[in-house]
């Protein structure tokens, strides 16, 4: 099975859509708790909160990564990162038995894409994409590295890499918005 989610219902036909890679295409997972993660964006979801007026794509905050085995592994760069982007958040998994015109990609595993329109197969609405996720988590299939964990060095990372990002973001204004939200001490002088 191959799978993509979207907070969008009624998809019968996935389109290819330019992502942050900048290339149309279409993402899937072989494995289903892979895609729970795209259920809600952080950014999005702050934004819309706060009422920030923004028109357009919003910048899509992917925070996770693999373990050696390949688990998605959820990677938590403010406390309580993983309740507050997924908590509510509800969307569609949509599937199909196979991706005739798909990709591997080298770089994520169990993912691929595809530049062609693909028409759905199955649908499974997800309520709550927090509790879907901590009951992937419950039966081993991701891993989720809450921020109290952390180790100082993932902290000095953490502490070096946002700044980076927010001067990166100059044509993102509610990227930048985000990250002064999130990391008000790492970003207290800009």
């Amino acid at each position: 099975m191959f799978y993509h989610a979207s907070p969008v219902k009624g998809i019968e036909t996935l389109e290819p859509r330019i992502s942050n890679h900048g290339i149309p295409q279409i993402y899937f997972s072989t494995r289903r708790e892979n895609v729970l993660v795209y259920l809600s964006n952080a950014v999005e979801k702050y934004c819309k909160s706060v009422d920030y007026s923004h028109t357009g794509s919003y910048y899509k905050w992917a925070s996770y990564g693999f373990t050696a085995e390949g688990l998605l592994r959820v990677e938590e760069y403010y406390p309580n990162a993983t309740e507050d982007t997924y908590r509510g958040g509800s969307g569609w998994i949509y599937s199909l038995q196979e991706l005739e015109q798909g990709e591997a990609m080298k770089d994520i595993p169990f993912a691929y894409t595809s530049r062609v329109p693909v028409k759905v197969e199955a649908v499974e609405f997800i309520p709550d994409a927090y509790e879907a996720i901590l009951q992937a988590e419950r039966e081993g299939k991701l891993v989720i590295k809450r921020y109290e964990t952390a180790s100082e060095a993932n902290l000095q990372w953490i502490a070096r890499t946002i700044p980076q990002e927010y001067d990166e973001a100059a044509d993102r204004p509610e990227y930048q918005l985000f990250l002064k939200a999130k990391f008000p001490e790492i970003l207290k002088n800009k």
